[in-house]
């Protein structure tokens, strides 16, 4: 890829520019820039650890690797004195609107944590401002000192505009434009509407052959083996989505490779430890297999990052060599990324890591620059990061509620009828349908508390229909008060659940006013808020600064007694994942994709 980035500090030249330089620093007749000696060497081409090797860096890019102290020359050393050297781990798959923050903040913890690359799905400011947001997010991306590739979104809106109404509309026409006019953007994104794909539908299909028609991949999200064939049949080869060892083992004989995707364990996105079993127990060749986050909130953002996946794989059972491979040379070959990054190849980016024997990473080098020491970062990340890119002004402006606010509770029935119930579990991710008998009660404070439920709506927030949906969650265990969000995937209409109209309306009030974010309210005072007002998905601040608001956000959910995390509660409206879901348009089951009331009448529901 050519470097476009405007921190020129950062700027690594094009390999096709640097050959002879580099063919000439290999074979002696000129000097590297930076000598690295003393190191144990990770080479993920071989999935081994070489002693006693050095590495010669010209222009941000190796020129070759020797044994240690081959180089007699004036050239900078940093001697690593026995430590592990690897490859910059390579994030196939993640969403930087999860982390709260902008890509240039993204970039911090990225490179604390071992990551110099990643491959980003941007649906979800594509969901609130189409194409003017990935273009936004792209410049964001281009100014970050960290390689940043495009998987361009291919399901926006999620579903049918019948079932929700998004701020975005992302049809073949608008995607191949931005292929065309964004190098980086080297792939499809996680085709959602996996129902709608192996159905045939005409619009979803067009995006596919938009893609590959560019000779661009085209990356999956599929739930149930049953679709297995026919999704791979239509161009689809990767998925995060391999929840066990079964659908990832049906996933690599159908020619897809699979994202083994980690995640702090209380939440929805750690089902590396059941599909790790199609190597550890199906006996499944991993050289189609690599690791991925896919979602991380600022603070697991720190907490856990890829480097934690590769930890928690080698935890289980793979070789420390071959499970770094799987975080570095792997997704960057499934990208067509290896002759620039991933290895220590002659002529690949000198993105560096030192490790400690356990695989932590200690020091970073971007691009041959030393940009973390000793687990700090140094002055010249910091002063980049100090500079980040401004979003416009209309990325400011997002929040657009219905004036004035309908009722956000339903009205108590009168007469005896079934509830269409959503009922949460862990981790969050699916949601089960729950018919329940309700017989008329006196008020709606008796009739939750005898049933386990509170009441969940979606208000449409883009300034189009001024939908208002009711539904009400059962199991969610909210004690008090009211929680909302303005990341309600993936139309990110804003969702507040709560025991009252009076605190759910505090809530939004307070999410109107700061044009986006997280917040939870306790008897009419809102007691925690991470505000996120580029387009109610994303602060402007520093990673550590956003990371401690959602520490203190994570403590008042608990306190209130919700028994989900909050981002899997940002999951309720994902009208693409099982069994039901709410959106601003009513409640959907899936995959029928058909619309129900929330009360019906009990003799119109079979038991």
């Amino acid at each position: 890829m050519t470097d476009t980035r405007s921190l020129t500090r950062f700027s690594v030249e094009p390999l096709s520019r640097m050959t002879r330089h580099l063919a000439a620093v290999a074979s002696g007749r000129a000097d590297p820039d930076l000598v690295i000696t003393g190191a144990r060497l990770l080479s993920t081409y071989s999935d081994r650890i070489l002693p006693d090797r050095e590495v010669w860096i010209a222009g941000g890019r190796i020129a070759a690797v020797r044994p240690a102290g081959t180089y007699r020359g004036g050239a900078r050393r940093h001697d690593v004195r026995g430590g592990l050297l690897a490859p910059g781990l390579v994030d196939p798959h993640l969403h930087i609107e999860s982390s709260m923050v902008t890509a240039c903040a993204y970039a911090e913890a990225a490179l604390l944590n071992g990551t110099t690359t990643i491959v980003c799905d941007s649906h979800e400011i594509g969901n609130v401002l189409d194409r003017d947001g990935i273009a936004w997010m792209l410049e964001d991306a281009r100014q970050a000192p960290l390689n940043i590739y495009l998987t361009v979104p291919s399901t926006v809106p999620a579903t049918s505009p019948a079932l929700e109404t998004a701020g975005g509309d992302l049809d073949a026409a608008k995607i191949a434009a931005l292929f065309d006019a964004w190098p980086e953007a080297i792939g499809l994104g996680e085709k959602m509407d996996f129902v709608a794909v192996c159905e045939g539908d005409p619009r979803a299909h067009a995006i596919i052959q938009a893609s590959l028609e560019r000779g661009r991949p085209v990356s999956g999200h599929i739930y149930g083996r049953d679709f297995v064939a026919a999704y791979a049949a239509s161009g689809v080869t990767d998925t995060h989505e391999a929840i066990d060892r079964d659908i990832a083992d049906d996933l690599l004989e159908a020619g897809v490779w699979i994202y083994l995707r980690g995640g702090p364990p209380t939440t929805p996105w750690h089902s590396l430890p059941k599909a790790i079993g199609t190597i550890l127990d199906y006996g499944a060749a991993a050289k189609r297999v690599c690791v991925c986050t896919d979602d991380r909130d600022a603070e697991d953002l720190l907490a856990f990052g890829l480097d934690w996946v590769v930890r928690e794989a080698v935890r289980m059972g793979i070789p420390k060599a071959q499970a770094w491979s799987m975080g570095s040379l792997h997704p960057a070959t499934r990208y067509g990324l290896d002759g620039e990054i991933g290895g220590f190849g002659g002529g690949r980016r000198a993105d560096l890591i030192l490790l400690d024997d356990d695989l932590v990473p200690r020091s970073t080098w971007y691009g041959g620059e030393l940009v973390v020491e000793n687990r700090t970062i140094t002055p010249v990340l910091d002063a980049a990061l100090s500079t980040p890119y401004r979003y416009p002004a209309p990325a400011y402006a997002t929040i657009h509620l219905p004036q004035p606010l309908p009722p956000l509770i339903p009205d108590l029935p009168t007469t005896p009828c079934r509830i269409n119930a959503i009922r949460t579990t862990l981790p969050g991710i699916e949601l089960t349908h729950e018919v329940l008998d309700l017989a008329p009660g006196p008020d709606w404070d008796r009739t939750l508390a005898g049933n386990d439920l509170c009441f969940v709506t979606v208000i449409e927030r883009h300034g189009r229909a001024g939908n208002v949906a009711h539904g009400l969650l059962r199991a969610f265990g909210l004690k008090r008060g009211a929680v909302a969000s303005s990341v309600g995937h993936d139309s990110h209409n804003v969702i507040v659940a709560g025991l009252n109209e009076a605190d759910m309306r505090v809530a939004l009030d307070a999410l109107s006013a700061i044009q986006g974010g997280v917040c939870v309210v306790e008897a009419g005072r809102v007691v925690a808020l991470v505000p996120l007002p580029v387009a109610g998905l994303l602060s402007d601040k520093r990673v550590t600064v956003v990371a401690e608001e959602v520490r203190v956000l994570k403590e008042a959910w608990t306190r209130a007694g919700c028994t989900i995390p909050y981002m899997g509660f940002n999951l309720i409206p994902l009208s693409v994942i099982p069994e039901i879901r709410i959106t601003d348009k009513g409640l959907v089951l899936v995959p029928d994709m058909r619309i129900v009331p929330l009360f019906e009448d009990a003799r119109s529901i079979s038991p």
